[in-house]
């Protein structure tokens, strides 16, 4: 499906890799050929997606960026831009392939004749191939390891000093002039990660190559679910040493503390657009087990109150708390203090609209960022700093989640 799926200009594919979640609707989904997009900057982004998704009333695929912040509060983004992608896009594709429980279910908006039994035929019919696995483009930090440092030192001293508990700081790997085959390197970084919310995303000229495991937010219903990641440990091949390394992250209380203040970031967002008393936290810091590493994941749910809109239930805990910090609004303006790059999609969120308002989001990590027509490549990795973080053991946790990331690039 996903090789058929690359001969249409936009394609969005979203994949489980079957992946033990009670919370999923579906294995996959394939959805090509826009019938209707839309694709703009920050400015009124958020009603604007509001209107398409209402007067579309049907399945709509796309990313909201990081930097919509600027539409949610009065804020804005002037860091080095390499990506240039839109604020915002999404589509209204023409053909909608679902995956679940050994089904598969074809949703064509137009069909002509017995267009639906040829597609078929022919993704039966192709031949699967491997992917030649082999890469050679080499990134470069946009900052070294010393400049890493000082930032991160003086993250520490805002926190010190009280100006915010935690912020997560990013910062950008990247390549220039450089020809990839995005739905290879996507293979390959899916392969060697399987994460429960993997994306290929193909918009015009706009890759996203995307191993995330985190979910931004879903809404079934009137229900809500956040489900927070803070929290990360490498893995081990031995067996033993894995299991204790998983035990450690559990009761590390640097990680637990993490977690809980992003948590109850969290629980405040959707407060704003639940029920009263609807919020409550179903999980929180249990260890989730990857293939590249060991997360601690909360789940909050909450009952969406009357009259709130989808898109308002999302504008109302935008960007996300994971990758913000707290307080929320201080976080991000020293986060653009700090940072070199602006994130653009990196730390935004990929996801779908049902045409009865339901939607489910990801969080835009572990993820590599590709423009076809200037050719940049690029990928971000960050940690959540708090006034017990270690630079030097932030540092190595960057590079622990950048590994999936540079071993498919350099792959060699």
């Amino acid at each position: 499906m996903l090789i058929w799926g690359s001969q249409f200009h936009e394609i969005a594919w979203l994949d489980s890799n079957e992946y033990e979640l009670k919370t999923g609707e579906y294995e996959a989904i394939l959805a090509v050929e826009a019938f209707t997009a839309i694709k703009t900057d920050h400015v009124d982004a958020f009603d604007k997606l509001k209107e398409y998704q209402e007067t579309t009333a049907d399945w709509i695929f796309g990313y909201l960026s990081y930097d919509l912040k600027n539409d949610v509060e009065d804020l804005r983004s002037s860091n080095f831009d390499g990506l240039h992608f839109p604020d915002l896009y999404f589509f209204q594709p023409q053909k909608l392939i679902f995956l679940k429980d050994d089904r598969i279910e074809f949703h064509y908006l137009r069909m002509v004749d017995d267009e639906i039994e040829v597609d078929f035929q022919e993704i039966c019919g192709i031949q699967e191939e491997a992917g030649t696995g082999r890469h050679s483009i080499k990134v470069k930090p946009r900052i070294s390891k010393k400049e890493y440092r000082d930032k991160l030192d003086t993250m520490l001293r805002y926190i010190h000093r009280g100006d915010i508990y935690e912020a997560n700081f990013c910062q950008e790997f990247f390549a220039e002039n450089v020809d990839i085959n995005a739905l290879d390197i996507y293979r390959s970084l899916n392969k060697i990660s399987t994460p429960p919310f993997a994306v290929y995303l193909k918009l015009e000229n706009y890759n996203l190559i995307s191993a995330s495991p985190e979910r931004y937010l879903k809404k079934k219903g009137m229900d809500l679910l956040s489900q927070p990641i803070k929290g990360t440990a490498r893995r081990s091949d031995d067996v033993e040493e894995d299991l204790w390394i998983a035990a450690e992250l559990e009761s590390d209380p640097k990680e637990q503390s993490e977690n809980v203040m992003i948590v109850d970031l969290v629980r405040n967002d959707l407060s704003r657009i639940a029920e009263k008393g609807s919020v409550q936290v179903d999980e929180l810091c249990k260890v989730y087990t990857f293939r590249q590493v060991h997360q601690l994941i909360s789940s909050v749910t909450a009952k969406l109150a009357d009259g709130i809109p989808p898109v308002e239930a999302i504008r109302s805990s935008f960007p996300m708390g994971s990758m913000t910090g707290a307080p929320k609004i201080s976080a991000m303006k020293i986060i653009e203090e700090l940072e070199e790059s602006k994130r653009g999609l990196y730390s935004g969120a990929v996801g779908y609209f049902t045409p009865n308002g339901d939607f489910d989001f990801n969080v835009v990590i572990r993820s590599i960022l590709y423009n076809s027509l200037n050719k940049y490549l690029s990928f971000s990795v960050g940690g959540a700093i708090t006034a017990k973080s270690n630079p030097e053991k932030e540092y190595e946790e960057c590079l622990l989640k950048a590994k999936a990331m540079r071993e498919v690039l350099t792959n060699l």
